[in-house]
């Protein structure tokens, strides 16, 4: 019998009804995001940490970390577990997916999991073999993917096929408009239950498994986690990264998070962050990778391609108060294009959009803090308001649950993938591996990713492009979620390339009347002015004094020098302009006031085996400084960057290592670094739009 189409809808309307009479909605997950959930465990651990310091003191963590529940990580042949990364960042040895091991030189103070929302224990899924999910013949390339014995790097072509299709073969299969599942995805707000590739008790489950992890290993006083996870979005399918990561201030987290899926609008991430802060869930997103974003992290308009607004400045600063400057892909403080008279803006560049497939250029312009301290001036300028007065944070966006922040102890970061020294392209390929490469060109249609240099053979894959990178620093009262989630939120942290130097960095009207050697120094300066990531604001036109203080890393190289970095808008064209000073000088030498910069200190590195000079650089360097070109009608940001004496790259560790010279068109060496949060100057003719966080 051929039923019509209004005795279809009429059996389709009564259907609906029954289930809600029947209470059999109950099946479907019904949430938008926004139902809260208390993962806290029972525990005898004092809560009500006293501080044993009057100071704030550095904290040292890494907000970037994904395990075997990112579906990319788990690709490349990662099982480790967040509560793997969280022994790891505490100082256990953990495996890398190659079987060697990962240790840390010093445990970290603080850690969060972050693996992609998007698709959250999705593929460990796939390739269980007792699943519902497995049964689908799409899934079946990935069936015991991660077994001990297929954990190879003969496996290399085809998990890089898999990652390459996965997204395209898998992820995209809604159900059809009469399925169960599309009428329930459409009753309860949740998009994800109408695909086929996607389990929302699998998802679920994997985001319960996270916030336990951070949950059980979060230890008040001595180690601190926080819930969170990776906004995997962007603009395009050409990859222009508008990545952000999202921790959570308590052990109080949403059901599940808010991904792609539901909308790759960041701005809609902060209406749902917004939403539950209502319900006393505070959160933060951290940009990351604006490097890699084409452009497109810090624009002058919203994601629709309107002007921004003094609103869509509070909205953004409420919800991202920091940005991730460095990490494995590259480093985001400036670009040579940019900062043409820095000459240390050429550092850790990798100049590729995240995910393009082939490498495609990313455009610097937007992609950069430095541009986007300047674009925020000249928006407030405008009258819009400054959507991007945010503080700096490193952190390491490892794949394998562990952050590889030595240069000389360097595994890079997605497992299989980049795991060997080859694969990384530092050393040159053995003829085996160039038969390997190949055969996979040829099984899979590929381009050859090899290229010739100097006569010997290299992986050509981008990895040469990637950083032992980085670390967020934290000054906080105690080692708490709370002390450290208050220190992200005002903006007083700083970045580093995984070196644990510490920076402190003050303003005021009377910073010289300080004693740089007095026990009572960071006490002064916080009485008589302001720290990074605040605002300083004009008193009587008089001109500022800024105070300096850098530690050098106990383990690491000498400091160099100190800079300050000043950007500022004209008052009367609105032309952005930049400026770097060297501040202070290590070994006695001084500051040159024509050319603003130290002498060379002389530090050098032997390359033949990574040696450095120890009989130059400083333990620590201080100083006051007084801006030579201030206008107190100007606004202004002003941001620290502590360089240390050269040494190795890790491309030249890996060349050491296996008996090799290092590549020649790599940088051989390298200057650890740090970059504090700016503080802003406000002059009293300002029309102030002070941004409640």
């Amino acid at each position: 019998m051929k039923l019509s189409k209004s005795t279809i809808g009429l059996i389709v309307v009564t259907i609906i009804f029954y289930l809600y009479a029947t209470n059999s909605l109950s099946i479907f997950q019904s949430d938008s995001a926004l139902e809260v959930v208390d993962f806290s465990i029972d525990r005898q651990t004092e809560t009500n940490i006293v501080s044993s310091k009057p100071d704030r003191v550095p904290l040292y963590g890494d907000l970037h970390v994904h395990t075997k529940y990112s579906f990319d990580a788990y690709i490349f042949g990662v099982t480790a577990t967040p509560y793997d990364a969280y022994r790891y960042a505490t100082g256990e040895t953990i495996k890398h997916p190659l079987g060697f091991d990962m240790k840390l030189k010093e445990p970290l103070d603080f850690y969060a999991v972050t693996d992609h929302g998007f698709y959250m224990g999705m593929i460990e899924n796939y390739a269980d073999t007792s699943s519902e999910m497995s049964k689908n013949e799409w899934t079946k390339p990935m069936h015991n993917l991660n077994r001990p014995e297929n954990v190879t790097v003969e496996s290399l072509g085809a998990r890089a096929d898999l990652f390459s299709s996965v997204l395209t073969q898998a992820i995209i299969k809604p159900y059809p408009w009469w399925h169960p599942n599309y009428i329930g995805a459409w009753l309860t707000n949740n998009i994800q239950l109408a695909l086929q590739s996607f389990d929302y008790g699998v998802h679920k489950s994997a985001w319960a498994d996270v916030a336990n992890a951070a949950e059980e290993f979060n230890d008040p006083g001595k180690f601190t986690t926080f819930i969170g996870y990776e906004f995997t979005t962007s603009t395009d399918v050409e990859g222009g990264n508008l990545h952000r990561n999202v921790i959570f201030n308590s052990s109080n987290a949403p059901i599940r998070p808010w991904t792609r899926i539901d909308s790759i609008n960041p701005e809609d991430l902060w209406t749902w962050m917004d939403g539950l802060r209502d319900k006393g869930v505070d959160s933060l997103a951290m940009p990351h990778n604006s490097n890699g974003s084409n452009g497109q992290m810090f624009e002058v308009e919203t994601f629709r391609g309107n002007p921004t607004s003094i609103e869509y400045a509070e909205k953004r600063m409420r919800n991202e108060p920091v940005v991730e400057v460095t990490q494995v892909k590259g480093t985001s403080d400036t670009h040579p294009l940019l900062s043409p008279d820095d000459e240390w803006a050429d550092f850790e560049i990798m100049d590729k959009r995240v995910g393009s497939r082939p490498p495609t250029y990313s455009m610097p312009q937007g992609g950069y803090v430095r541009d986007a301290y300047l674009r925020g001036l000249t928006l407030d300028w405008e009258g819009r308001g400054n959507p991007y007065k945010f503080g700096l944070i490193g952190s390491s966006d490892t794949h394998t649950g562990a952050g590889g922040f030595d240069e000389d102890n360097y595994w890079s970061k997605a497992g299989v993938l980049d795991g060997t020294d080859m694969g990384r392209g530092s050393v040159p390929l053995t003829q085996d591996r160039i038969d390997q490469l190949n055969e996979y060109a040829d099984l899979y249609d590929q381009p050859i990713s090899i290229k010739e240099i100097d006569g010997r053979t290299y992986a050509d894959v981008g990895f040469d492009q990637w950083s032992a990178s980085g670390l967020a620093v934290a000054w906080a009262e105690e080692n708490t979620r709370d002390s450290i989630f208050q220190a992200f939120k005002r903006k007083e942290t700083f970045a580093t390339t995984g070196t644990r130097m510490a920076v402190r960095f003050f303003a005021g009207f009377d910073m010289d009347s300080i004693d740089l050697n007095s026990e009572d120094m960071v006490s002064n300066a916080y009485e008589k002015g302001v720290t990074m990531g605040a605002d300083l604001f004009s008193q009587n036109n008089q001109t500022p004094q800024f105070l300096v203080w850098a530690q050098r890393d106990k383990l690491g190289a000498p400091l160099q020098r100190v800079q300050i970095i000043k950007g500022w808008v004209e008052n009367a064209s609105g032309t952005p302009k930049e400026k770097v000073y060297d501040v202070a000088c290590s070994d006695g030498l001084s500051v040159d006031p024509l050319t603003n910069r130290c002498p060379d200190n002389g530090a050098r590195v032997n390359i033949s085996d990574c040696s450095i000079s120890n009989d130059v650089g400083a333990g620590e360097l201080k100083t006051t400084w007084t801006d030579p070109d201030f206008d107190p009608t100007v606004k202004a940001f002003y941001y620290v960057r502590v360089l240390e004496n050269p040494s190795c790259r890790w491309s030249t560790w890996d060349a050491l290592k296996a008996g090799v010279s290092p590549r020649p068109d790599l940088h051989k060496t390298i200057q650890e670094r740090a970059w504090s949060s700016p503080i802003w100057y406000i002059p009293e003719s300002s029309e102030l739009n002070i941004i409640p966080l």
